[in-house]
C-alpha cells in the first residue's frame, strides 16, 4: 500500500489519497519484472537520504536521476518544477518528504494513460490495426492479444497484412494454430491493404468478434511506407467506416526517446488510439512512458513485460509507479 498526493482543484495544498497496488492473480509482481527501470531510480533513495536540506544542488540531482532514466525534458521538468513550487510555497520542507513527493508527481503524470481497451461488442468485427518499426514485437503482441480475447470469451481472427517478411506470416499462422484462431493470408509480396480487406470480409460472414490485423515493420521517416497505413485504412473503410476501431503502436521501452519519436511520426499518419509498450522487463529505460504520456495524448493499452501471454498485462498507472519507485507508508 502506498500514498499518491493529490493537488486540490484550487492548487491549494495537496490531499492523499491510499492506493493499493493492483496485481493480477497468478502473475508475479510487477517489481520483479521492472527490476531494471527500478534500479536506475535507486540512486533517489541514498540521495534524499543522506540529505539534510533541500537545496538547488539536491533538486539538481533528483532532475539528473529523471532524466538518466529516460524520462524525458518535458516529463522532468514537469515533476522539477512541481517540487520546486511546493517547496517554496512550504508544503515541502524537509528532504525526507521529497521522495513521496517525486512518486505522487509520477502518478499525476502518468495517470490520465492509464485507460484500458475496451471492445466494443456492436462492432463485429472490431478491427484493431497493429502497426510499429520493425523488431519492437509486433507480431508476438498479436498473438498474446488474440490469447487473452480467447480467454475473455470472444472469436478471434488475425490478418497477416506483413507481406514483406515470409516468417511474419509463418509467425502469426503459427500462433493461430496454437490458439485455434483462424488466420487470413496471401503470398508474399502480395498487397497488404488486399490481405486485411479480404479478412474483414471473412471476419463478418464469420460474426468474429475481434480482428487483428497486423501490418509490415516500418521506420517512422520512410514516408512511402507511411502513406501506405493511410491506404490500409481507407481500404478498410470501404467495409466499416469507422475502421479501424482501434489502432496500436508498438513500441521497444529499450529504444528509450526514440520511441517518442516513432510515436510522434506514427500518430499523423495513422491517428493512433492507443500504445503498446513492450520488452519493459528487459530495460532500464521505463521511464520512458512518462515521456510518452507527458508529450502525447495517448492511452497506454498494454506493457510487456516477459515472454507468456500473460505478460501483456494492461497498463496500471499506480502498480507501475509503485513498481519503479515503492515508497511505502510510514
Amino acid at each position: 500500500m502506498f500514498s499518491i498526493f493529490r493537488r486540490k482543484k484550487s492548487g491549494q495544498g495537496v490531499e492523499s489519497t491510499t492506493l493499493r497496488p493492483i496485481e493480477q492473480s497468478g502473475l508475479d509482481p510487477l517489481e520483479s519484472r521492472l527490476k531494471r527501470t527500478r534500479s536506475s531510480l535507486s540512486h533517489l533513495f541514498d540521495l534524499l537520504n543522506q540529505a539534510t536540506q533541500i537545496d538547488e544542488v539536491l533538486i539538481e540531482e533528483i532532475e539528473t536521476t529523471l532524466l538518466m532514466a529516460d524520462m524525458g525534458v518535458t516529463a522532468t521538468e514537469r515533476i522539477i518544477s512541481q517540487l520546486k513550487n511546493a517547496v517554496d510555497q512550504r508544503i515541502i520542507e524537509h528532504p525526507d518528504q521529497l521522495l513521496p513527493a517525486v512518486q505522487a508527481e509520477l502518478y499525476a503524470l502518468i495517470e490520465p494513460a492509464e485507460q484500458f481497451l475496451s471492445i466494443d461488442r456492436d462492432k463485429k468485427p472490431f478491427v484493431i490495426l497493429m502497426v510499429g518499426v520493425n523488431g519492437v514485437g509486433k507480431t508476438t503482441t498479436i498473438g498474446k492479444l488474440a490469447k487473452r480475447y480467447i480467454d475473455e470469451g470472444l472469436s478471434v481472427m488475425l490478418a497477416a497484412g506483413d507481406t514483406f517478411r515470409a516468417a511474419a506470416v509463418d509467425q502469426l499462422k503459427a500462433w493461430g494454430e496454437q490458439n485455434d484462431v483462424p488466420v487470413i493470408a496471401q503470398a508474399s509480396g502480395a498487397d497488404s491493404a488486399a490481405v486485411i480487406y479480404d479478412a474483414i470480409h471473412s471476419a463478418t460472414a464469420r460474426g468474429v468478434d475481434v480482428l487483428i490485423c497486423d501490418t509490415a515493420g516500418r521506420l517512422h521517416t520512410q514516408d512511402h511506407l507511411m502513406q501506405e497505413l493511410k491506404k490500409v485504412a481507407r481500404v478498410m473503410q470501404k467495409i466499416d467506416p469507422s475502421a479501424p476501431h482501434e489502432t496500436l503502436l508498438v513500441v521497444d521501452a529499450g529504444t528509450g526517446q526514440n520511441a517518442l519519436a516513432q510515436a510522434k511520426e506514427f500518430n499523423a499518419a495513422t491517428s493512433l488510439t492507443g500504445l503498446v509498450v513492450t520488452k519493459l522487463d528487459g530495460t532500464a529505460r521505463g521511464g520512458v512512458l512518462f515521456a510518452l504520456a507527458s508529450e502525447l495524448n495517448l492511452p497506454i493499452r498494454f506493457i510487456g513485460v516477459g515472454e507468456s501471454a500473460k505478460d501483456l498485462r494492461p497498463f496500471d498507472a499506480g502498480t507501475f509507479v509503485h513498481a519503479i519507485l515503492p515508497v511505502e507508508e510510514a
